[in-house]
């Protein structure tokens, strides 16, 4: 059985001021998720959009809520599996890489 690797997408309803012309933090989960299971159907994600106005109680993912409210990250900002492999402006291959990181982990065990 595969393991689920678990997809984060951190955002608000508000677009990020220097993100004005790009897609919303839930367009971005939205296509992300779309891309995901287009490029891997056979692999299981776990896909959370965390709001950063309502963050959660989970302490890392919390932590990254707070430093994107103290204007550290930008957002959207995607992480992998707790690696944060985009922000503002994600790339799909940064994503896919790290994902395969993932896979691979899991087939060697």
């Amino acid at each position: 059985m595969k393991q689920e690797i678990e997809v984060c997408v951190y955002g608000a309803e508000i677009l990020c001021p220097s993100c004005v012309n790009l897609p919303s933090s839930k367009e971005t989960f939205e296509w992300l998720e779309a891309a995901l299971q287009r490029k891997y159907p056979d692999q299981l994600f776990t896909m959370l959009y965390i709001d950063i106005q309502q963050p959660p109680k989970d302490p890392q993912q919390k932590d990254i809520c707070e430093r994107i409210m103290k204007d550290e990250f930008f957002y959207p900002l995607v992480s992998v599996e707790g690696a944060i492999v985009g922000e503002g402006n994600p790339k799909l291959k940064r994503v896919y890489e790290e994902v395969e990181k993932h896979r691979s982990e899991v087939q060697s065990i």
